[in-house]
């Protein structure tokens, strides 16, 4: 799927029907998912009802069905060339420059 196609509802949507269905495989009803996430019974609703809702509550969505490892997938870490280490002398970016021109 090319997410980037997609409006922000639809994201929402989508990824709320996927944590429904992942839910529904491991046989957990919404009661039992916002107790082992620590949420509210209505804020699994709204997630799969494509609500949005804050990044802290997904994380502990994902991390009670077990699947916060798929965070790496969404921030992969960024590797630095041997090239790119020499041009900033060993030490990593902390601002971008912008464009010029």
């Amino acid at each position: 799927m090319d997410w980037t196609l997609l409006s922000d509802f639809a994201v929402l949507e989508t990824f709320g029907k996927r944590i429904k269905e992942s839910r529904l495989r491991k046989n957990l009803t919404q009661r039992e998912l916002a107790v082992r996430a620590g949420v509210s019974l209505f804020t699994i609703n709204q997630i799969e009802n494509g609500k949005s809702v804050s990044f802290s509550i997904i994380i502990s969505i994902l991390r009670a069905l077990k699947m916060l490892d798929n965070m790496e997938m969404l921030t992969p870490e960024i590797k630095i060339s041997p090239i790119e280490l020499l041009k900033f002398k060993g030490e990593t970016r902390k601002r971008a420059t912008g464009k010029r021109g």
